[in-house]
């Protein structure tokens, strides 16, 4: 077992990071059917948010005159077409990293925008042991981000004790706010534009997968949030 000065939780994103990237291809397909080209502002405001408000923000991008609840349900659509070639799938060799993260003996969970039944039951219950008994998967739709409730609502814990996994940079933003540990996995579709927001940013750790997270690193960011100068 690792000895960590700090970290008690990691709190890793389900889509993007664990599963395969299902919503920002889904998004561009979306937009562009209206004549709407993918940018930063339309990834920024859509992908992570709350269901209606990422509904909302597509009607305001494609200028739809519809509710928030009604481009949302579309979208699903879209993405459900977009299922049929691409199916949600469980990314290689997960196994060994959540493995070594558990070696830490900190707790971990998983996070997402859909419920635990869609999210985790149908594709990450073969891992459940790695996850903490009480709260393996938590729904964040309600509360996107979801880093202040994750931390304090539903772990009782410190903002520094709390490592999130993500490949959003929405998250690194927050975490960088609250003084929270933060490992970008940005996403890295030809479209994506994660990757130079995080370092706009100042996360001083991302990794291309997350498997490639080593104990070195996770060490690095222990050392650091002890120190209080992760975000310095």
């Amino acid at each position: 077992m690792m000895n960590l000065k700090k970290i008690k939780l990691f709190a890793i994103d389900s889509d993007g990071v664990i599963l395969n990237d299902t919503y920002s291809p889904a998004i561009k397909i979306f937009v562009e059917s209206f004549g709407v080209s993918y940018s930063p502002l339309i990834e920024r405001s859509v992908w992570g948010s709350p269901q209606v408000t990422a509904g909302h923000n597509l009607a305001l991008a494609c200028k739809l005159p519809y509710s928030g609840e009604k481009v949302i349900k579309d979208f699903f659509k879209t993405r459900e077409e977009y299922l049929k070639k691409h199916p949600v799938e469980v990314l290689p060799d997960i196994e060994s990293t959540l493995a070594l993260l558990s070696s830490t003996g900190a707790r971990i969970t998983c996070y997402g925008g859909r419920n635990k039944e869609y999210s985790f039951d149908r594709f990450l219950k073969p891992f459940e042991k790695y996850f903490d008994k009480e709260m393996p998967y938590i729904d964040i739709n309600s509360f996107r981000p979801g880093v202040y409730e994750i931390v304090k609502e539903k772990f009782n814990l410190n903002f520094d004790e709390v490592v999130f996994i993500d490949d959003i940079n929405r998250v690194a933003e927050v975490c960088k706010a609250l003084g929270t540990g933060f490992i970008g996995v940005p996403a890295s579709m030809a479209h994506n534009y994660q990757r130079e927001e995080m370092v706009r940013t100042g996360a001083k750790y991302m990794v291309n997968r997350f498997t490639d997270i080593t104990d070195k690193l996770i060490h690095e960011v222990d050392e650091h949030l002890a120190s209080s100068d992760l975000w310095k």
